[in-house]
């Protein structure tokens, strides 16, 4: 009980991670919660601002000495991401609901209710303080 705040947390966040909901695309930004949790799920703190990156200077040496790179042609992949993607994020589900589950079985046991509770309540309550912190 006290550990399942923090798997609904991670599995939830992580299910957005993994669909790469997190990321800036087309430059547009994510929405700022779905941001935070990422932050903390990665780095286990608040996202810091970050400073804008200048744009590339072109000169006629670089533009040169770019040239034979971009000649080489890419590697196509045959590989695709989206079997593991899809796999992991009904793992992330089928966690979630396991973990509720258990949750709602150690609530409703009338001889460990009031335990489940506390350690419930601790083991929210503390990451969040640590976060803080």
């Amino acid at each position: 009980m006290f550990f399942a705040p923090a798997i609904l947390f991670f599995a939830f966040s992580g299910a957005l991670q993994t669909f790469d909901f997190h990321e800036t695309e087309n430059g547009i930004a994510p929405p700022k919660w779905i941001a935070t949790i990422a932050a903390i799920h990665k780095k286990q703190d608040f996202p810091k601002p970050r400073k804008p990156r200048p744009p590339a200077a072109s000169t006629g040496a670089s533009e040169s000495k770019a040239a034979p790179t971009a000649a080489v042609p890419a590697k196509a992949s045959t590989h695709s991401p989206w079997p593991l993607k899809v796999f992991v994020g009904f793992m992330s589900i089928g966690l979630m609901i396991s973990t509720g589950l258990g949750i709602s079985i150690a609530l409703t046991n009338r001889l460990t209710r009031r335990t489940s509770q506390i350690m419930l309540a601790a083991g929210t309550v503390l990451p969040i303080l640590m976060l803080l912190i």
